[in-house]
């Protein structure tokens, strides 16, 4: 990550999103077979360096409305976290309304790689026109192609997953922060369970007390009803007679 806060992979999906020609072509050949021949020569020309260097495992299509490289789902199922029905990206090469551009998005999470790759750029005598992620050219000779096969050379697909997720975990979004988050709620629904159990009492032996209470409670009741009525009409009988 660059900033912070602000995904690398994120340059690629904004430039694409802004970009004034962003391509509806569904294949590669379809969106070559698009361009102006220019276009098409200086394309076609950084292509061919591309998948000359790249690493194994990575796949070439249409991407975001730009020919793209990345990493496919059968190798990375979680792909690109913002959008994981998207594989996760890792270059993007298009033909722009003013320029041509070409996205690194290894070498924006890298610093180590992005100073070799300044670097090697500047002893060609070349001028480098970059952004975060994105070199922007005119035209095929503005690029030293050899620096740019051997920056694709070091952008290895282990390494790259490697520091996409090391990214993730620092934002809290990995698949470690997510077994954390797991455990932690799982200890913490355990406690609550437990807590629960403790704080209830036993149903059957307070609820049987308080209806045995209840019922001899009332039987006493009707007892001592019953007898005052009895002495009650004796003491009435009585007292008839002696009236008599």
């Amino acid at each position: 990550m660059g900033r912070v806060g602000r995904p690398r992979v994120a340059v690629l999906v904004e430039s694409a999103h802004n970009a004034r020609m962003q391509s509806k072509a569904t294949t590669v050949a379809a969106y070559l077979a698009s361009l102006p021949e220019d276009r098409r020569q200086a394309i076609e020309a950084v292509r061919a360096v591309i998948l000359k260097h790249l690493d194994k495992g990575f796949e070439e299509g249409m991407q975001y409305g730009m020919i793209g490289y990345f990493v496919p789902h059968a190798i990375f199922p979680p792909g690109y976290h913002c959008d994981p029905k998207q594989p996760l990206p890792y270059a993007g090469l298009a033909s722009q309304k003013q320029h041509m551009s070409l996205y690194l998005m290894g070498i924006y999470g890298e610093p180590t790689v992005r100073a070799w790759f300044e670097e090697a750029w500047a002893r060609t005598g070349k001028k480098l026109d970059m952004g975060a992620a994105c070199i922007r050219f005119k035209r095929v000779e503005d690029l030293p192609l050899d620096v740019i096969g051997a920056a694709f050379r070091k952008l290895t697909l282990r390494g790259y997953i490697a520091h996409y997720q090391s990214m993730l975990d620092t934002r809290g979004k990995g698949a470690g922060a997510a077994t954390k988050k797991a455990a932690s709620a799982s200890t913490k629904g355990g406690k609550s369970v437990a807590a629960k159990k403790k704080a209830s009492p036993p149903t059957g032996n307070k609820s049987s007390s308080k209806s045995s209470s209840k019922t001899s409670s009332k039987t006493s009741s009707k007892t001592g009803k019953a007898s005052s009525k009895k002495v009650a009409s004796k003491t009435t009988r009585s007292r008839g007679g002696i009236a008599r």
